[in-house]
This record gives C-alpha cells, structure tokens and sequence, in this order.
C-alpha cells in the first residue's frame, strides 16, 4: 500500500483516508455524502440510504444532518440492525438513535425502523427486507466493530453470500462486550444475545459505501480489514470487493497499519 501527501491510499479499489481527528474525519465523510444524496435526488427524485447507528457514527450524522441544502424529505432512511427483544424506549435502541439523532433533526421523507421487539421475528425480518429490496439503495454509512463486525455481522455469523437479506444472528462474546464497554448496557449479562441485522450482501448492495471507523480501540479491525485476508474473519475487509467504498479512518484507528510494506 502506498501513501499519498494527504494521508490517502488504497486497497484494491476501497478508498482510505487518514484524517487528523475524528472531528475532521465525520465532516469529511458527510460532505461527501452529501453530495451523494444530492445528485440521487436530482437524478431521480429521492434518496434511499443505510444508517449504522453506532458511537462511531456520532461526528458523520452530525455534519450531515447539518448539511446546508440537502433536502431531507426527499430522503428515505434504513438503519442497518436492533437489538432482539429490546423496545424502541430503551437507551441502547438503534431505532431510538435513528429517531433522536436523525429523524427528529431532520424530518426525512420515510424512515423505516427494524423492530426487535415485533410479536413475530420472521414477518418482520421478511416486511423490512421487502421495502429494502423496492429500489436500489443510494449510500450505506457503516462503521466497524471491535471485531471486525459490518451491523450485527460478527465473524461467526457473516457471510458473504448470505441468501437472506435482513435475518436474526447470535452475538459474539467480543460484540457484546464492546456494547458495555460503550456504556449501552451495564454488564455483560444485560446485553443481548440476539440481533436483527441487514446482512453483509444487503450492506454491499449500495451504490456507495462510506464508513467511518475512528478510535485506538479499532486499530486491530482496521489492520485486519485492510492488511489481511478478504473473509469472514474481519467482516470489514469485504469493503475491498466494492468498486466504490471509502474508509474514514484517524490517527487512532489507523496506528497499526503497516503503511510502507
């Protein structure tokens, strides 16, 4: 991999760049989204995107819900997975995230939320996976996990060549984990074991992937991702496949690259 001035390279063709805070790195990303946005809702009216709601998505939702002339009620919303059994009143609800940080901001045309608490799993997995599959989706804001995880695909359970495109996946002990360590749930016991997620076909399908992964606690997901093998181990490094995804990456997340090899 070779380095540029402005701290961008790539890997086959995922695009990454190395910003100097995270604060930069969401400004830049939600520019860039923007724009996106912008030119799907010229070309054809409306806009369909994918929301990762995770703490690392705080600085991109941020500038982009702030960004200047973007017609948000040309915009339809998806958010990419929800806790199994958790309702939508809960702190650590994506649905709840979606809601505070992205629909009340910004009164989006449609926002479909995945319910985790429906009385029937299947239906729901079935009705969401139905509207996702209505149009092609525009942009999908993703992050990784500490393990490599894309949503709710954690090494276990992600598969490139899933058939189903939203389904319900067991939760690795590192996932939950991170979810307490985030300060979502008080101990590992409380976190849940199951989770809706749209699966990494489902992710991949959009026309542009921008993810955003800052922080030292990421450094380990981001050289997996990027230095090594393309599989399931590190379910990031399956952005290398897409011709047109771009990594946001920090210092901090970026500290175990071998840049120079």
């Amino acid at each position: 991999m070779q380095t540029t001035q402005n701290k961008s390279f790539e890997v086959g063709p995922l695009q990454v760049t190395i910003y100097d805070d995270k604060q930069q790195l969401g400004t830049a990303a939600a520019r860039y989204g923007a724009h996106l946005l912008q030119d799907a809702i010229r070309e054809r009216g409306r806009a369909r995107i994918i929301l990762s709601a995770a703490n690392s998505q705080f600085e991109v939702i941020d500038a982009l819900t702030a960004a200047p002339g973007l017609d948000w009620s040309a915009v339809e919303v998806f958010h990419v997975d929800e806790w199994i059994g958790v309702p939508d009143t809960h702190s650590a609800s994506f649905r709840r995230w979606v809601r505070e940080r992205v629909a009340r901001r910004v009164r989006p045309g449609i926002v479909h939320y995945l319910a985790g608490d429906a009385a029937n799993l299947e239906a729901e997995a079935a009705r969401y996976a139905a509207l996702l599959a209505a149009a092609p989706i525009d942009v999908s804001f993703l992050g990784f996990g500490e393990n490599g995880h894309i949503g709710f695909n954690d090494p276990h359970e992600a598969d490139l060549n899933d058939p189903q495109p939203v389904r319900i996946v067991t939760l690795d002990e590192r996932c939950r984990r991170q979810q307490v360590g985030e300060g979502h749930f008080p101990d590992l016991e409380t976190v849940p074991a199951f989770g809706f997620t749209l699966t990494c076909p489902t992710l991949l399908s959009a026309a542009h992937i921008l993810c955003c992964v800052p922080d030292l606690r990421k450094a380990e997901a981001v050289q997996n991702a990027l230095e090594g093998p393309i599989s399931s181990a590190c379910p990031g490094s399956f952005l290398r496949l897409h011709t047109q995804a771009h990594l946001y990456l920090d210092p901090d997340s970026a500290s175990d690259l071998k840049l120079n090899s």
